[in-house]
């Protein structure tokens, strides 16, 4: 009885435990932000709506995890949504209670993942045209499509016409699903350009001094506008009308130049405004300033020790009473090869600087003072070669005329820009020098950053002539060694005897019997490796046999009988009919050359001389 009572008991105290759970727990609680926030301890945390993720980087995206307390309502749900909208993958972001269970929160995340790039179509371009959308939008295949995505798109688009000249183009995105690939779409980059904007009338006010002409340009006359012209003129009939704003904004500047260059120092644009004439015309509106032309009067040069005033003037070539030219004056102290400035760069100053300065200005005259820094003479310390994989680096070096060690000169750079130029052996419209002046220790670096190309030559090609075919093969290699073809050191690179810079040209041309022809030829223009002398050595055969008299007195007929009756050896006759070993002519020669650079007048002139042998074995040839 007792045991019965006992199991009784037992059993009622588990359902009221039930009971009690059962009123503890909160099955989609209602969460109200006008009552006192609760503090809660996550209990767990679902994601939904995602594929292809785990759910521990979702989870962990959220800053959210099992065990923390958090108040609900609350900052940390809040910034949890944040962070899922801020990362930037997702369209749909909702945090929700599943339940309570007395202090227990379980959450529930519900995301939806912004669709990836499939594809993208360009509709309305050029190849060309597409070609560089595609490298300025940024949008890629496999990336997923925001809204700031889409947005930048279009203003880079917009952009990029604009400055095409099509001011009134329309660019729309589309995007659609991709059926076949599910959470994915396919953008449509739709552009009407419409037609290009251009200049109807430009209207200035209050230029004087300048005519119409001067600034706008003639026909045969350039003016201040380089790139804004009216359409529908004759006098611009061969120049650019299309109007855009970067290009006005660059002819405003150069008609402040074109001011400058008269000596009028205070001109000003005071307004200018662009509207729209018709839809696919603009007009433009400047008003001026010019104000006074100055003269100069006085030209003065501090700090020069190294060069006399009367000497500097003199290469200046200003002097008092000229209009006060700014582009001028620019040009002389720094611009122009034989400028001020570069005098001193040329003669190792590299540090040096020259600044002009206004001292004073009494009604329309101006003194000017050139304030020079002369600075130490700079020599060279480091001259690097970057790029060079086919030539030996002595081969490239002997054509410098920048060694460590020798006084900085800009003359001396251009040279030996100009000699890897002709080398042939790099791309001639990269080389160019890097230079960095070490401040510290006073000496300079140069850097020469050199792009090879291949210059070697394959010939093969055929023809046909009078005794059939003719066939031609040659090869040319323009960086030959001929010390590795004797001695293959370990400098020695790949199975080619190739890396001094050498050339070798080997050809050859026959159509069988009737015609051969060989050559082969060397060349150098450092022969020995030490100093420019060319030396050069070739040689070449040829045998030509002549046609038979058969032949002549046999074609027409054989040509006659073939058409007409199907037989004879028609128009390419017998072998027999065709040769004649009996008549010949031999050629054989051979040329030696020899040349090397002078010093006087300059280096540019060069001493050659060559020697040439041929000799001629006939035989019954007339």
């Amino acid at each position: 009885m007792n045991k019965i009572k006992k199991i009784f008991i037992l059993l009622f105290g588990v359902m009221a435990c039930m009971q009690i759970q059962a009123q503890d727990k909160i099955i989609n609680p209602d969460i109200s932000y006008a009552g006192t926030p609760r503090t809660l301890t996550i209990g767990g945390i679902n994601v939904s709506g995602v594929e292809g993720y785990e759910d521990y980087v979702l989870t962990g995206i959220s800053g959210l995890s099992v065990g923390e307390e958090v108040t609900v309502p609350g900052d940390e749900i809040t910034n949890a949504v944040k962070r899922y909208w801020k990362h930037g993958l997702f369209s749909k972001v909702a945090i929700a209670a599943d339940s309570i269970v007395g202090d227990k929160l379980y959450l529930h995340i519900y995301l939806s993942v912004r669709p990836r790039i499939s594809n993208i179509n360009y509709v309305g371009l050029k190849k060309s045209e597409r070609e560089d959308m595609e490298q300025k939008l940024g949008m890629v295949k496999g990336t997923q499509v925001t809204p700031n995505m889409l947005d930048r798109a279009k203003i880079l688009a917009k952009k990029y016409f604009d400055d095409k000249g099509f001011k009134n183009a329309d660019i729309q995105i589309n995007q659609r699903d991709d059926v076949a690939n599910k959470g994915q779409v396919i953008l449509d980059v739709v552009v009407d350009k419409k037609e290009k904007i251009k200049v109807h009338q430009i209207t200035i006010d209050g230029n004087k001094e300048l005519s119409d002409r001067k600034i706008k340009g003639g026909f045969f006359s350039k003016g201040a506008f380089a790139k804004t012209h009216e359409a529908g003129k004759f006098a611009t009939f061969f120049k650019a009308k299309k109007f855009t704003p970067e290009r006005w904004k660059e002819d405003k500047q150069k008609l402040i130049d074109k001011y400058y260059e008269y000596g009028f120092r205070d001109a000003q644009i005071l307004e200018d405004s662009v509207t729209n004439f018709d839809a696919k015309h603009v007009n433009i509106y400047v008003k001026v300033d010019e104000g006074k032309k100055y003269y100069i009067r006085n030209i003065n040069w501090v700090g020069n020790t190294v060069y006399s005033t009367d000497y500097l003037n003199a290469i200046l070539g200003m002097k008092k009473g000229n209009v006060y030219n700014q582009k001028l004056l620019s040009k002389r102290l720094n611009e122009d090869d034989d400028a001020v400035g570069n005098l001193y760069y040329n003669h190792g100053y590299v540090f040096s600087n020259i600044q002009p300065a206004e001292v004073n200005i009494d009604g329309d005259s101006i003194d000017l003072e050139m304030r020079v820094q002369e600075g130490p003479q700079a020599y060279l310390s480091h001259v690097r070669i970057n790029g060079n994989t086919r030539l030996y680096e002595n081969v490239v070096r002997r054509e410098l005329r920048t060694k460590p060690g020798d006084l900085f000169s800009k003359d001396a750079l251009m040279r030996s820009a100009r000699e890897l130029a002709s080398m042939g052996h790099f791309d001639a419209e990269k080389v160019s020098p890097d230079v960095k002046p070490n401040y510290e220790d006073g000496t300079v670096d140069v850097n020469w950053n050199l792009e090879q190309k291949s210059n070697d030559q394959i010939e093969f090609s055929l023809g046909w002539g009078q005794t059939g075919v003719i066939g031609r093969v040659g090869l040319k290699l323009n960086n030959f060694s001929m010390a590795n073809l004797f001695n293959k050191n370990k400098e020695h690179r790949g199975i080619m005897p190739i890396g001094d810079g050498e050339v070798l040209s080997i050809g050859a041309q026959t159509n069988g019997t009737y015609y051969q022809s060989y050559n082969v030829s060397y060349s150098t223009n450092w022969f020995g490796g030490k100093r420019p002398i060319q030396f050069s050595v070739g040689a070449y055969y040829s045998k030509s046999t002549d046609v038979s008299s058969n032949y002549y007195n046999s074609a027409y007929m054989n040509n006659y009988y073939s058409y007409m009756y199907g037989y004879g050896t028609g128009y390419y006759n017998n072998y027999e009919n065709y040769y004649d070993p009996d008549k010949y002519i031999q050629m054989v020669g051979v040329s030696l050359g020899w040349g090397k650079r002078l010093r006087w007048p300059d280096d540019y002139f060069t001493l050659s001389v060559q020697l040439a042998y041929q000799r001629y074995m006939m035989k019954n040839w007339s």
